[in-house]
This record gives structure tokens, sequence and C-alpha cells, in this order.
């Protein structure tokens, strides 16, 4: 095993970096030095001597001294086996590692394990390898003078070597802590951060563009009756700088509710002037809503076409901008050297990429223009689901991210937790907001009565709404007319009871209410995007939580804000505290120490060392 170079030692432990096998951290320590006192309720290591032994059924009992005490200690085997009647006979010597308790007058050791060796602290690891081979690896490996070379400063270092050799003090601050203590932790966070931005520099693929893109936008933006927000000036200007340039953009712009991504989508279509840009939305409303945007927006002379499920509108051939839904995969469609997608987690990576094969035909190679094979479109990915920040950071090793902070307006939106004893008045509300001309929406969690949930479903509240308003609309996902249904509603409904299914992105400028039953059973960031569905226009909006539990900390908590990222942030937090997450973050990597939800600052210094070490991403 010495004799192994670096990475072979690596690859039989079961790591590919060094930093990966610093952060795999003992599970615990055996402390062999004797002990120099008896604590009942402790572990203690202790050097005895045999002096009666007695059988009683089913166990082995031996009556042991020791140097440290005057009292003898009886040690009780279980379930004996036969080396144990060797092992303890009068006059024999061991050192023996167990609990020491009281049993009435005496003193007790249940089941103790012999030690071979006293006086160290021994790791323990959880490994593919025996502990032995492990603890040699790691101690020929895990050095202060490798892990500086790796990219830690030296205190970190320090700290994580510590925990693989520890001393006494050390162990006595573990005891203290019940576990590593806040600066060894914070260490094993960032060298796992810096271990996953290493490591992913390597995986992040850059290929040519079709073509650099430099189109204006000034026709665009004097069309405008308003200013963009700071957060949309930002999104542009990161989305120029990589248009403009020779290698294919690869940009996931992240926008919370509201913020006006829209704008932003139309300022990109507007840089790939006078070439086609194609702009992919999950569901034939989205689709047919920023097409709608981009005729009322973009200038006359912009040629725009919608392409959904059995419908085109526009002409594809000449058009600028091609707006559809993945009913864009079947057609033949012109090269387009902008590619962008909303709701980009609604669509599977080999849709994504066949639309990217699409349009890139056949492109004249030369020097400066390498042949298609290594060439791809710019290729931009929107989002209004926010996330926290870290993961933000995390992502941007292999993709280039772009938070819009802020919206345009900001919402009056009120958050109030009810239960049943609020029915009542919250119809009051309701009749009051539909009589005045604005819209309700109420969201429940099933479509068919269950036994299971304790919350009312769309069928059995069907007839309740119809008895006292008018109006009442009713859809859900395995409803084949939603699309059909929504309209309807936006036109001239007054409340519509439906399923999650209008989560993400119908516009219903006239909602000022919604009601979410059996709040407590969504996450926080599903809530918020139900929540954004009120007030698009400035209406005074109300949010009404109706649960059975309206002591609920994260409902509370929910109630308290209306920034996405800080709710992306909390959904994290509290899913993760009910061991509904399973560590994963969203490339599949699992970290063991870094917490997406609270450790921005970790992440963004060690993003820092990385760039300053191995340059940009």
């Amino acid at each position: 095993m010495g004799d192994l170079p670096y990475s072979e030692k690596l690859k039989k432990a079961g790591f590919s970096s060094l930093l990966e096998l610093a952060v795999h951290t003992p599970v615990s320590y055996l402390d062999t030095r004797l002990s120099d006192s008896i604590v009942p309720g402790d572990l203690h290591t202790l050097e005895i001597v045999v002096i009666a032994v007695s059988r009683p059924p089913k166990r082995l009992v031996a009556t042991v001294r020791t140097p440290i005490s005057d009292r003898p200690i009886d040690i009780t085997i279980f379930h004996p086996k036969p080396y144990h009647a060797a092992l303890y006979k009068p006059g024999m010597r061991h050192t023996l590692q167990g609990k020491v308790e009281r049993f009435g007058t005496k003193l007790q050791m249940v089941n103790p394990r012999t030690v071979p060796k006293t006086g160290a602290i021994i790791p323990q690891y959880k490994c593919r390898l025996r502990q032995d081979l492990h603890r040699r690896i790691v101690e020929s490996l895990v050095t202060v003078a490798n892990l500086v070379g790796e990219g830690l400063d030296t205190a970190r270092a320090e700290l994580i070597v510590r925990a693989h050799r520890p001393d006494e003090t050390w162990l006595k601050l573990y005891k203290r802590y019940g576990g590593f203590g806040p600066r060894t932790v914070e260490a094993l966070k960032f060298s796992e951060a810096l271990d996953w931005f290493r490591r992913m520099r390597g995986k992040r693929t850059h290929f040519p563009a079709l073509m650099p893109l430099t189109g204006e936008m000034d026709a665009f933006l004097r069309k405008l009756p308003f200013e963009l927000t700071e957060g949309q000036r930002k999104a542009i200007d990161a989305i120029r700088r990589d248009l403009g340039g020779e290698m294919a953009a690869r940009r996931m712009i992240v926008g919370d509710v509201g913020s006006g991504k829209t704008m932003v989508i139309l300022a990109a279509a507007m840089m790939a002037y006078p070439h086609t840009s194609i702009l992919m939305a999950p569901t034939s409303i989205l689709a047919r809503q920023l097409y709608d945007e981009a005729k009322k927006w973009l200038p006359d002379f912009f040629d725009t076409a919608l392409v959904t499920q059995g419908r085109e509108e526009g002409n594809m051939e000449d058009a600028h901008f091609i707006v559809g839904t993945h009913a864009l995969l079947y057609r033949d469609l012109p090269e387009a050297p902008l590619i962008m997608v909303d709701e980009q987690h609604r669509f599977g990576t080999e849709q994504r990429k066949m639309l990217e094969q699409l349009v890139s035909k056949n492109p004249p190679s030369s020097i400066l223009h390498p042949p298609l094979s290594k060439r791809r479109p710019h290729f931009l990915q929107f989002s209004a689901t926010p996330i926290p920040r870290t993961q933000a950071m995390i992502d941007s090793a292999l993709v280039d991210v772009t938070l819009i902070e802020g919206t345009p307006f900001e919402k009056d939106i009120t958050t109030t937790i009810i239960g049943k004893k609020d029915f009542p008045g919250l119809l009051e509300h309701i009749a009051k907001e539909t009589e005045e001309g604005r819209q309700v929406l109420v969201v429940y969690p099933l479509v068919e009565e269950s036994e299971h949930i304790g919350y009312r479903s769309i069928e059995e509240s069907e007839a309740f709404w119809n008895e006292r308003f008018e109006g009442v609309y009713v859809t859900h996902g395995r409803d084949k007319n939603k699309d059909e249904v929504l309209q309807r509603f936006a036109e001239d409904g007054n409340i519509l009871l439906a399923t999650t299914v209008i989560e993400v992105g119908i516009s219903l400028p006239k909602l000022s209410t919604i009601v979410i039953v059996g709040a407590e059973r969504m996450g926080l960031a599903t809530l918020h995007q139900l929540r954004g569905r009120v007030s698009r226009t400035g209406l005074k909006g109300y949010c009404f939580l109706f649960t059975h539990d309206t002591d609920n900390e994260r409902l509370k908590a929910f109630a308290r804000t209306t920034n996405g990222f800080e709710i992306a942030r909390l959904d994290l937090k509290f899913r993760k505290s009910g061991d509904l997450l399973d560590g994963k973050v969203q490339s599949g990597e699992a970290f063991k120490w870094l917490d997406m939800a609270e450790d921005e600052e970790i992440v963004r210094e060690a993003k820092r060392r990385a760039v300053s070490a191995y340059g940009e991403f």
C-alpha cells in the first residue's frame, strides 16, 4: 500500500479526489487509553485480573479487580461462547473496554470487548476497505501540506487533519459538542464546496456557437411604456454578453413569480434578429400567452409565429421568433441560432437535445466556423421557480445562472392562516370580491373523495359553491379541456375550483384571492407558485391557507415573506428537518456537509477560491 501512487490509493479507497477523502470523516473514535478512575455510566478501558468465575443460566459472570478501584467489578457475558470460558479463568489478565454501570451495590460491565493495544485514539470509518487499510491511506494522504496543495488554507487544513488524527484535547471538545465543533464543520463544508467546483469544472462542456448574435434592442425598448427593473436589466446584460461571443451560451435565468421574465425573453429574441429564435413552453396556454405578449411588445417589423398541437399561427418559414409547445419537435424548423425553453424543468433532457439538433442546420465550415458536429445554438432556459441562492452558485459550476431579483411592481398580498372557525368570514370576503368584479381561486388537494386526507375534494365541494355563487368553474389535471376551462373562467368566471394544475404560468388579471385547502400538505415552493397567481396587475391580493393545523411553523414562516428566493431557502430547510429531502442537489450529487438552505457565504467563498485557483468555469 505504501508504494502505491497517490491516485491509485484514492481509487483503492473508493474516492475520486483528495478533498472527497478528507471530508469522509470518522463516524466515531475508539479511545483505548487506560481510564484513571471509575465513573459509573461512562465508557472505560481497564486492565483487569480475573479473581472468580460463575456460570448462571445463559451467562458467564467473571469477578475482576482493577488497579484503579478498591471495589471488584462483575463482568457479565450473555450467551457466552466457548472462547469466553477460555478467556475468563481465575488469574488471567486482560484489557477490557465497556460501560461500567451500578447494579445494586455492585459495579458491572456487560459484554465488554477486549483491547489488544492501549494508549491510542483510533478513528472508526464507514469504508469499503478494512479499517486498518483505510486508516493507512488517510494517514499517508490527508496531511496539511497535501490539503493546502488542493486549495485549502492552512487553518482549515489543520482542523480537518485533527478530525482524522485527534489528540486528547480534541477528543474532549468532540465529546463536549456531541460531534465536530463549528469550526471543523465549517472547514468540512468549505472543502466539500471547493471540491465540487473543482471537479465540475472538468465536466462542463463548451461548444462553438452557430453564430454570434448582436441584434439591437432599441426599437423594442422604445415601445415599452415602462422602465425595466434592475433585475431585468442585469439579466439582459448577461445574455447580451453570452450571445455576442463565439461560444454557445448555456444560461439558466431564474425569476420569482411576477419578476417580468417575459420581457427578458423578448429582449433575447431581439438580440437574435434578423436571425430566428425559438421558444418552447410546457403548455399551449403558456405558449399562447407568450405569443400574445410578443405580438404586443415586439416591433412591427418583427414576425412571430405560434406552433401548438394541431394549430399554427403566422408563417413559420419567415418568422423571426417562433413560440411553441413540444409540438415544435415534430415540425421542420428553420435554422435558429438561439433556443429558449420556458419552465425548463418540465421538459426532459432528450426533448431539449432534440430541439437543439432540429435547428442546427448546415452552415458552411471554415477555420473560424468549425463543422456542424462541433457547433451548437445558444441555449437559454427560464424558470419561475426560485431556487436558494446557494443552489444557484452550486449549479453555476455546470451552467451560467442569473437570478432576476425584484419585481416590476410590489405585490400587495395579505397571507392568512385560517381554520374551520374562520370559514364564515372567508365566504363573506369571497362574496364581496366577486360582487366587485374580482375573481377567486380555490385549490383543493384532491379531485375525488379520500378517507386518508381529512379535507374535502373538488367533487365533494362543487355543489356547495354552485349553491352559493354564480360563475363557478371546475378543472383539474385529468381534465382534457382544462385549457379551455381556464380561458373561459379568465373571461367571465367568478370562482375557479382546481387542483395545482394552475400552479405555473396562467395569467388571470382579475384574480384577487386564492384559497389553498390543506395548505400544510404542500411544499412552500408550490404554495408560493400558487400565491403568485393573484395580484398580477397590482390588485390588492389575498391568500388564505386553510388548514386543520393553524399553529404550523412552516405556514407561519411562509406567511411572513413573499420573496421567492427566501421561500425556496425555507422550503429546503423545512423539508430537510422533516426527513423528506434525500440530501441530493439537482445534479444528483450528494453533499454530506453542505446545507443548501444555510451555507450561502461558505459556497460563495469556495467559488471565489476555485476561480482564483483553477480559472473561470
